[in-house]
């Protein structure tokens, strides 16, 4: 028994220097690689250490990480090419998960999609029990390449992608037995399709030969996504299995499963002096409009490349994009987490539409409007940076988001579509406008984001009635309400409308439409409504317009009140009205009283102690704060606002050096990384420019991580930032130079010129 367990031994460690050689001939000659900095497994891994998570973990279930993928893709494209560890858990992977169950070829980290997972098998298994074990000492992954060996199988999997396409490269070792019974069986490999399961429920599926060696077929979810594959040697059959087992319920059911085999004799075969090993290639064309459309992009991403070619085209597409943000100074780990940031923040939201520009649009009729169409973004989570970045990176991605969710909105009775809670697509497209970034038409998303703020329906805002009425939208007056119980969330609502409400009257102002402005504007001051100023915090009112009796601002809700958040945790919001929100806490009109006010408050969020509350969304906190969910993500920056900056840069300077490798592999998030806003929290806020207000074409201006900041973005003049000692006498008065100071806004006009700007830190 000794032999084959030593030359299994070999190929594993054949597999792991020819998959390195692989990386390395995928990337060009350079003297410098950012793609180098990038690690697509940071966010994959799970908060398990009390002192991560911010207080003693009692359950067993998984707190909520980054959720994110380590898979190959490129920036907003179709396909995710990626592992699964696990179904209906975040991406579908998991670095404390020991199996991996398929490849899937969609992923987000929201709990869904996962389309079409696809294993390398061989030996014995059944449609319940296909799993292979892994090891991470025999997985890697770098920008628009993943690898890793399948124990069971004895498979090193390649996945690299295009825009639309899926490249596998699987290495067969030898020999690979399996026991049944006392009987040892040999198979030629083979590809299980497992076409009923997603993170998704799949509605339905097909899957067909297409050819001497192609496959073709669809799977149904939300959306149905097709496929064409086709490999490099000859299908010899595809035949369904089907397994009976006992379900949760205790219920007889089966499962099913196709498999693919192919003619082994024409596998092709490396011999060397230890071992003789198999390859098998497969090509995948996606399409969410046709297996015709799926042919076809496969035709035009990958006809006549090779596994390497393509891997090499994935990676000079990544630096290209990485390198529109070029810095130096920092430590190896700073400039890792920064590039790693930057990559995680430009893969959503996702291509739906074909090479030649077909899509599905909301009717499911097939349309071509000459634009690439996008899924929707991920509003509530990333209004507040991240697809402000993403509009600065790749402004033509982010105009042709705006022509999609217009084409949804005109075709869902005029309202502009919505994303989980609040109306923040009118943020984007005001951020865009004020940004110069307009290659969109304005005066039709317009009428839809006016729709959404002034007229009550289904398709758009919730509770409009309540909100026109009373200028607030009331919430459940009751005691002891779960965390996890799902109501209004009204004193969220309210808040993100009145800025949403902002946002729309920008661009009422920028199409001309003043009496809707001034409406807007109005209606943008409804935020004050929901103040206690008796506890100084927002607070929920019951339909009669009284304060509700059970608040306790340190107890966090799910959607009571606020939206997976407490109260300390929604201050100093909305951030359109600056001096506004500061006047609550001056009732009396002091001309300078209400900083200390501002302060003192601010100190205690950020040092009276989270209360231990276990809940699996909120994790990573300094005092009050938590950085692991969106809704208080401003808060590290109100000092700067009150003349305080060098208090904000203690807490971002903390931020930075904690939340973003924590846990026992430094791989995990303080929170859910949500479509990137995690991330492009970090990318923003380490070159020293913030979004404070993202429909506002500004930038609050913090300490710099690094020494130099190179931003060259599209269609934009080179502007460089410095952090002294730069050299010494350089002043804001010396031609070419302007300075910035922490707590000051820096306008886009003067940024989108490009030009050398010096951070200084003003004498006090």
């Amino acid at each position: 028994m000794g032999r084959p367990f030593r030359m299994r031994k070999f190929f594993v460690l054949s597999c792991c220097i020819s998959s390195l050689l692989l990386m390395v001939s995928c990337r060009p000659a350079s003297q410098e690689k950012l793609t180098d900095y990038v690690n697509p497994m940071l966010g994959t891994a799970t908060l398990w250490e009390n002192e991560d998570l911010g207080y003693h973990r009692e359950r067993i279930t998984r707190t909520w990480g980054a959720e994110t993928f380590p898979g190959a893709s490129l920036p907003n494209a179709m396909v995710q090419a990626t592992p699964v560890t696990k179904y209906h858990s975040g991406s579908g992977y998991q670095y404390e998960d020991t199996t991996i169950c398929g490849f899937a070829h969609t992923s987000k980290g929201h709990w869904n999609l996962c389309h079409f997972p696809i294993l390398p098998v061989r030996g014995t298994y059944d449609a319940v029990d296909y799993a292979s074990a892994f090891s991470h000492e025999n997985e890697s992954a770098r920008p628009g390449y993943y690898q890793v060996y399948l124990d069971r199988y004895g498979v090193n999997v390649e996945l690299t992608s295009t825009l639309r396409c899926a490249f596998h490269q699987y290495t067969f070792g030898p020999g690979h037995a399996a026991k049944q019974g006392s009987e040892l069986l040999a198979e030629a490999p083979s590809l299980l399709l497992d076409l009923t399961r997603s993170n998704e429920r799949v509605k339905n599926w097909a899957v067909r030969q297409a050819g001497p060696s192609a496959f073709s077929g669809f799977q149904q979810t939300g959306e149905t996504i097709y496929f064409y594959a086709e490999s490099d040697v000859p299908i010899r059959e595809i035949r369904e299995v089907v397994t009976p087992f006992i379900n949760k319920k205790g219920k007889s059911a089966e499962a099913r499963v196709f498999v693919i085999s192919f003619e082994p004799n024409s596998l092709q075969s490396t011999v060397s002096s230890e071992s003789e090993s198999h390859t098998l290639s497969l090509r995948i064309g996606f399409s969410f409009v046709s297996e015709e459309g799926a042919k076809e992009n496969l035709r035009q991403e990958l006809a006549g490349k090779s596994f390497a070619q393509v891997c090499q085209d994935a990676d000079a597409i990544w630096e290209k994009q990485l390198s529109a943000i070029q810095v130096k100074g920092g430590s190896e780990r700073q400039r890792g987490l920064f590039y790693s940031t930057l990559y995680r923040s430009l893969l959503w939201p996702c291509l739906r539409s074909d090479v030649n520009g077909d899509y599905r649009d909301i009717r499911g009729e097939k349309c071509n409007n000459g634009f690439d169409y996008y899924t929707d973004p991920s509003f509530w989570d990333d209004h507040r940076n991240k697809l402000i970045l993403l509009a600065l990176l790749r402004p033509g991605v982010a105009c042709d988001v705006v022509k999609s969710i217009t084409d949804k909105g005109e075709k869902n009775n005029g309202y502009m579509p919505t994303f989980f809670h609040g109306d923040h697509a009118a943020t984007f497209i005001a951020g865009l406008w004020s940004r110069g970034i307009r290659d969109f038409d304005i005066e039709r998303a317009y009428r839809l984001i006016l729709k959404n703020a002034t007229v009550p329906g289904k398709e758009g805002r919730r509770y409009m009635d309540e909100y026109f009425s009373r200028g607030w939208i009331s919430d459940k007056d009751s005691v002891g309400i779960p965390f996890w119980k799902e109501y209004k969330a009204g004193v969220q609502k309210t808040l993100e409308y009145a800025y949403d409400d902002y946002a729309v009257a920008q661009v009422a102002l920028a199409v001309g439409d003043t009496m809707n402005y001034h409406r807007l504007m109005r209606q943008s001051q409804n935020y004050r409504n929901v103040f206690d100023a008796s506890t100084g915090f927002y607070r929920g009112r019951n339909e009669q317009g009284k304060w509700l009796k059970d608040f306790d601002p340190y107890y966090p809700y799910f959607q009571h009140m606020w939206r997976e958040a407490n109260a300390w945790n929604l201050l100093f919001y909305p951030p359109h009205d600056r001096q506004g929100l500061f006047s609550l806490y001056n009732p009396e009109g002091e001309s300078e009283g209400w900083r200390s006010v501002v302060e003192q408050k601010l100190d205690s969020l950020f040092t009276d102690p989270w209360r231990g509350y276990e809940v699996e969304n909120m994790t990573g906190f300094i005092g009050q704060y938590c950085h692991g969910n969106q809704p208080g993500h401003h808060l590290p920056f109100v000092y700067a606002l009150i003349g305080k900056p060098e208090k904000s840069q203690r807490i971002i300077d903390e931020i930075l050096d904690r939340f973003y490798d924590m846990g026992a592999e430094h791989l995990a998030y303080a929170g859910m990384d949500d479509a990137g806003e995690m991330s492009a929290w970090y990318v923003l806020t380490a070159i020293g420019l913030y979004t404070w207000s993202p429909a506002d074409p500004e930038y609050l201006v913090t300490r710099p991580l690094f020494d130099e900041v190179r931003l060259d973005f599209p269609g934009r003049g080179l502007a460089v930032i410095r952090r002294p000692p730069v050299k010494p006498g350089v002043t804001g008065s010396e031609a070419g130079v302007t300075e910035i100071h922490p707590g000051t806004f820096l306008p886009d006009s003067l940024l989108r010129k490009g030009g050398i700007y010096v951070y200084r830190e003003q004498e006090r």
